[in-house]
Order: C-alpha cells, then sequence, then structure tokens
C-alpha cells in the first residue's frame, strides 16, 4: 500500500495543507487538500473519498473537486463516503443549491458527480483489493476513523479527529494495525484544550497506545497546530516511542 499524504495540518497557514491521504491514486481518506494538491489528471483519477466528519478543513476540496470534473464535461462520478450523520451534514450544510451547487443532482441525479453512499460503524465494505471498515471515535461531532487492510492482511488505521477513546481500541480488539495514524493536535500544555475540542496530546497519545491490544509497528502523526509543531516535536521525542514520527505534506508512506 503506498498512501501519499496530501495534507496532515490542524490549521492553515502557508506551506501547511489540511488533512487529505490519497491511496492508489484512486482512493482518498478526508478532502482537506485534493484541489489544491493534485493537477486535473490525478483528481480525475479519484473514485472515492472516505470522510472520518463533517468539519470544513476535512471536506472542502470536495464542491471544487466536483466543479472542476463539471467544467472538464468528462463522465465521472465519486463516491463519498462516511456514517450517515455525516452525509447529511455534508448535504444539508455544503451540497444545498446555497452554499454550493448540489453536485449529487448534477447534472442530473442518475449521473450525478457526486454519490453519496452510507457506511455503518463496525460493517465493511470493499474498494478495489482493499477492506475498509469504519470505526467510531470520539470528536466534537459524529466521527470514524478507518481500517483498512489490503490482500496481504496489512492494514493501517487513520483515526481522523479524535480525543482519547477506550470504545475504539476495544471494537478494533485485537486486529494487528502495521501502522497507525493518528492526531496530535496540541502540546501537554493544553491538555484540557485538547480533549475540550475533540484532540491528543504527545502524553494523551501515549496512553491511548496502551490501550491497544496488538501494539502498531508504526506511528505516524497527523494534525498539529502549526503553531506548536516543534513543541510537539519535542514532547513526542521526549515519550522514547522509537516508531512514533510526524508526517509531513508531501510524502509517501508505505504501508
Amino acid at each position: 500500500m503506498r498512501l501519499k499524504v496530501m495534507g496532515c495540518s490542524g490549521a492553515e497557514f502557508p506551506g501547511h495543507n489540511a488533512p487529505g491521504f490519497l491511496l492508489d491514486n484512486e482512493i482518498v481518506f478526508d478532502a482537506g487538500s485534493i484541489t489544491g494538491v493534485l493537477d486535473e489528471k490525478a483528481q480525475s483519477k479519484i473514485k472515492h473519498i472516505f470522510i472520518t466528519h463533517a468539519h470544513l478543513d476535512h471536506i472542502r476540496s470536495i464542491p471544487f473537486l466536483a466543479d472542476n470534473i463539471a467544467v472538464s464535461k468528462k463522465t465521472h462520478r465519486i463516491n463519498i463516503l462516511s456514517i450517515p450523520p455525516v452525509l447529511r451534514t455534508i448535504k444539508k450544510h455544503l451540497f444545498n443549491s446555497t452554499m454550493w451547487p448540489d453536485f449529487t443532482i448534477i447534472p442530473d441525479y442518475d449521473r450525478a458527480i457526486l454519490n453519496l453512499i452510507r457506511l455503518k460503524v463496525g460493517k465493511s465494505t470493499n474498494v478495489n483489493s482493499y477492506t475498509i471498515t469504519p470505526y467510531k471515535v470520539s470528536h466534537t461531532v459524529p466521527a470514524v476513523g478507518y481500517l483498512v487492510e489490503d490482500e496481504k492482511g496489512r492494514r493501517f488505521f487513520y483515526t481522523g479527529d479524535t480525543r482519547p477513546s477506550t470504545e475504539t481500541w476495544k471494537k478494533i480488539g485485537n486486529k494487528k494495525i502495521n501502522c497507525l495514524i493518528i492526531d496530535v493536535s496540541f502540546p501537554n500544555s493544553m491538555g484540557f484544550m485538547a480533549i475540550r475540542t475533540g484532540h491528543l496530546t504527545p502524553c494523551l497519545l501515549k496512553e491511548e497506545i496502551l490501550k491497544i491490544q496488538q501494539k502498531p509497528d508504526r506511528i505516524y502523526i497527523t494534525h498539529p497546530k502549526p503553531q506548536y509543531e516543534r513543541t510537539i516535536q519535542v514532547e513526542l521525542n521526549r515519550l522514547g516511542m522509537k516508531n512514533v514520527r510526524m508526517l509531513k505534506d508531501g510524502e509517501t508512506v508505505l504501508i
């Protein structure tokens, strides 16, 4: 599995892209940076977008992507997949013909550019050669993370935004996670802010890892606030966990 990091930042500043991960050119996990990173040809290859939750930094590229496809006059349909509360929010507040044209019915219902597909927590769906399963995480709005398994049995889990969540790891159970991509947005001194806004700190990360039955081989950090990135890095180093590092925009991770 080759996972391109289109963006992994927890805030918008020059040189910092919102969350978005591209798997094998066709599958996307969160849509914060698609149209700002990929050219027209690469955008046209995308077929499936899995959304963790409906906060703007995780969905903002979807309307621009749909518009780019419409302007190209090419027949191309993209599946937007998530749990029902997330899809309802996207439909009601984004593709409502007021905030943005409703590309779930453009050019018409049968040929709409966007196809909203409901997922059920804990129930797997097969896309290409992957088995993808949403698991509930704890955030300020309805949210899930995605466990992705290939034909060889290798797995990665992308949490999206999450605060401490015993239930997530309990549901995943004894499944081996080869690669964990997990939110650490704030430094330890802002632990109260992190929990209140649905995120983690380095210390909270360590507590989460202890809850996982089979410890991940590698742990990649996403969603740090750029203002605190250096502090978070120092605090991650102090954890003494050699398999932990922060992701960088533009890199490709081999699972």
